[in-house]
């Protein structure tokens, strides 16, 4: 099963200053360390790299319950171990990933600029349909587009965008998707994701210019 999938709050309600440090160093540390699983280590050593990420995120949400940024970060870790361990096993992850990205954007749908509805979007096009999964390609299309609606030149919200459309055949649209992911301003302290995320840009363009 294909699910992969891609820093918090500028205010983060109940916390002191120092509070609010600490949160960010903690998706500092949960982005730093799922770029590196994802693009740095070899396949083999994926699934159990994203596995032990996936409790340390666990641990840290229950430790701040009620903030989007550590919802959105355990489900995208839970998604992509999700991908990296495949076949029907991993439903149980992807649902639970579902699940984190529906509570976040029911207390911020703002949370990390949209960062839920891109997340929840791919996973509804990523994932089989009925009565395997709950895929469901015209959900997919609505969160997508809400995703972008609030990162509008976004490196995620573009590239997921676009990979939908491929996966749709509409294969112009995806193409404008992908040049504007491309295109997304690097993010400060996310240079290994940003390069990761560019280069399979560049294999989907590679691949969608075959078909045009």
């Amino acid at each position: 099963m294909k699910t992969s999938v891609l820093i918090g709050c500028a205010t983060l309600l109940g916390l002191s200053w120092g509070g609010i440090a600490s949160a960010n160093e903690d998706i500092a540390h949960l982005q730093s360390r799922w770029a590196q699983v994802n693009y740095q280590l070899p396949k083999a050593e994926r699934e159990d790299a994203f596995l032990s990420l996936a409790s340390e995120a666990e641990q840290l949400r229950q430790s701040h319950p009620g903030e989007a940024s550590y919802l959105i970060w355990e489900g995208i870790i839970r998604a992509t171990y999700a991908g990296a361990k495949g076949g029907l096993g991993a439903l149980s992850e992807v649902k639970q990933a579902k699940s984190l990205f529906e509570q976040a954007i029911a207390i911020d749908p703002t949370a990390m600029s949209g960062s839920a509805y891109t997340s929840l979007g791919s996973l509804y096009y990523q994932v089989p349909g009925w009565p395997i999964g709950f895929g469901d390609d015209d959900e997919a299309r609505k969160l997508l587009l809400q995703g972008l609606n609030y990162n509008p030149d976004g490196i995620d919200s573009n590239y997921f965008y676009g990979d939908f459309l491929l996966q749709e055949k509409e294969y112009r649209q995806a193409l404008v998707a992908f040049e504007k992911a491309l295109a997304a301003p690097p993010r400060p302290g996310r240079e290994s994701a940003d390069a990761g995320r560019r280069q399979e840009i560049s294999d989907k363009m590679a691949l969608l210019r075959r078909k045009l």
